[in-house]
């Protein structure tokens, strides 16, 4: 016996609460953008991965607001073609959820929080100083499916802590870097500090 749910039908009211809840743990985008006026957007996305690598290749989806139009994250993005990706751990887990709040367009959410920024390499908005990864990118495309916006955004350089980073293997060192995850809509989380590894066949 399974329950059985029409998600574009009788029950697409639950999609996303149902379907966030479901396809976990997922990886965080926090990202900064510039408003019109060069102040600092943060916000957090978890509906987000990287799809490719060559070249490289990151896809997120800000959605809109309640009132239907886009998030600050969505404007800025087409506006200027630019935005950083940045990662975090569990320390900057908290900074993180307060900048999800609902703050008028033009209002930075780092001042707000007092959140640390640096400058980027390549583009114009800044990173978030104490992320341990930053990924710069500018917009390849932007897509509308429905009521789902997904940008698209080529990597261009990469800002790594310097404790995440083996120059003599060229890898990330895994046992340095402890992301959190997006569990459960709408406040649940996860710790990546339990992980296991199994080598594939050769």
């Amino acid at each position: 016996m399974t329950t059985d749910l029409d998600l574009l039908g009788a029950d697409a009211d639950r999609a996303y609460t149902l379907l966030a809840s479901l396809v976990t743990p997922r990886p965080i985008a926090w990202v900064t953008t510039l408003n019109q006026d060069g102040s600092v957007n943060a916000a957090p996305f978890s509906f987000f991965n990287v799809f490719g690598d060559d070249p490289p290749l990151v896809i997120f989806a800000p959605g809109d607001r309640e009132n239907g139009t886009p998030k600050d994250t969505a404007l800025n993005c087409r506006r200027s073609g630019e935005f950083v990706v940045n990662l975090l751990d569990e320390p900057l887990a908290a900074a993180m959820v307060a900048t999800s709040a609902p703050l008028p367009y033009g209002t930075s959410e780092t001042t707000a929080g007092n959140i640390e920024t640096s400058p980027s390499l390549s583009i114009a908005p800044p990173r978030i100083t104490h992320a341990p990864a930053a990924l710069e990118c500018r917009v390849h495309s932007i897509q509308e499916i429905g009521n789902n916006r997904i940008v698209l955004g080529i990597v261009h350089h990469l800002r790594l802590h310097p404790s995440l980073y083996d120059p003599a293997t060229r890898r990330i060192i895994q046992s340095n870097f402890h992301p959190i995850g997006r569990m459960a809509a709408p406040d649940w989380y996860c710790q990546t500090t339990s992980r296991f590894e199994i080598p594939r066949p050769h």
